[in-house]
């Protein structure tokens, strides 16, 4: 059995011509360490989780073209592609997957920090979840098991998610 990957070479773009802005946040480590101790301190699971090709959820809001793949066959070598989803490599896909991670986060009730954005909190009717954001992994915690449970069903729902399980190491 095979895989196939394709890669775009974001090495030919020009920026302010083939694309705008490529901002994709970091979580600081600041963030990483106030996550845990809240979370071991309060004595909440971790529930650690990937978002499978994460980079193929985005949407492009611009026209992107690449040249056919090599050995794709067609009857015009001079035809291109315009691409609707973002793929690896490209310099949209990080702002892109993160945009439209953030969009289904907020739907569901989340709120993101404005000192680190990629740090989630959601607070409702007395029940807490607070979840840390980095590229395509994902820690959530919280004091209630079950609203964690759901809330990982809705994600399975938006995107595919692999379920890493309890965290032991980060």
């Amino acid at each position: 059995m095979y895989n196939v990957h394709l890669v775009i070479r974001g090495n030919k773009q020009m920026e302010g011509f083939d694309y705008n802005e490529t901002f994709d946040p970091i979580v600081t480590i600041t963030s990483v360490w106030t996550f845990l101790a809240v979370a071991i301190v309060k004595g909440w699971e971790l529930h650690q989780m990937d978002i499978y090709n994460a980079f193929l959820y985005g949407d492009l809001e611009e026209e992107v073209y690449m040249t056919i793949p090599p050995g794709f066959r067609t009857s015009n070598p001079h035809k291109v592609c315009r691409l609707h989803k973002s793929l690896y490599g490209l310099n949209q896909a990080l702002r892109q997957r993160f945009a439209k991670l953030s969009s289904k986060l907020l739907v569901y009730g989340f709120v993101h920090s404005y000192a680190d954005y990629s740090l989630y909190t959601y607070k409702k009717d007395g029940k807490f979840m607070t979840l840390l954001v980095y590229v395509d992994d994902l820690v959530l915690t919280g004091k209630d098991p079950s609203l964690c449970a759901s809330f990982k069903q809705y994600l399975n729902q938006c995107f595919y998610i692999k379920h890493l399980g309890l965290s032991n190491s980060f």
